[in-house]
């Protein structure tokens, strides 16, 4: 395996940071922060929804409705990302995948392992800033 360079390294920084601060948004039940990091046209395609959501508005709505049902069950959700893979394509488009664990609190009490799941996107940058135009998210308890 090759050596990493200089700019491979600050790209992958880049990259865990975007997803560090993304997940926060979501989890802190920031639905609109939360859908910037997404295109205005992007496709998020998770198991947990009956189908893909097309667009920003679509974001949102998804992310405010969990974040409903959650407050109502007492629950807290925390998304951990991690084993990032990045690979650039010639015109500086970034697929990559992780491992995402979706850890889940009952607010006062026990903490568990909700989910564990694959994360495939395709990032883009816009205006200088890292945006998934695609997200294909898969859960390792479903066929």
């Amino acid at each position: 395996m090759p050596q990493p360079t200089d700019s491979t390294l600050l790209r992958y920084a880049e990259v865990q940071r975007f997803y560090a601060r993304q997940m926060q948004q979501l989890d802190l039940g920031k639905a609109e922060a939360w859908a910037q990091t997404f295109t205005t046209n992007a496709l998020f395609d998770v198991p947990t929804l009956p189908e893909p959501v097309r667009g920003r508005a679509g974001l949102i709505a998804a992310a405010d409705r969990a974040r409903t049902q959650l407050a109502e069950a007492g629950e807290r959700h925390r998304h951990f990302m991690g084993m990032i893979d990045v690979l650039e394509r010639p015109d500086g488009t970034l697929d990559v995948r992780s491992y995402t664990t979706v850890y889940a609190s009952v607010i006062g009490g026990t903490s568990r392992v909700h989910r564990v799941c694959v994360c495939e996107d395709v990032l883009v940058r816009e205006e200088g800033e890292l945006r998934v135009a695609k997200r294909r998210v898969t859960r390792d308890d479903l066929a």
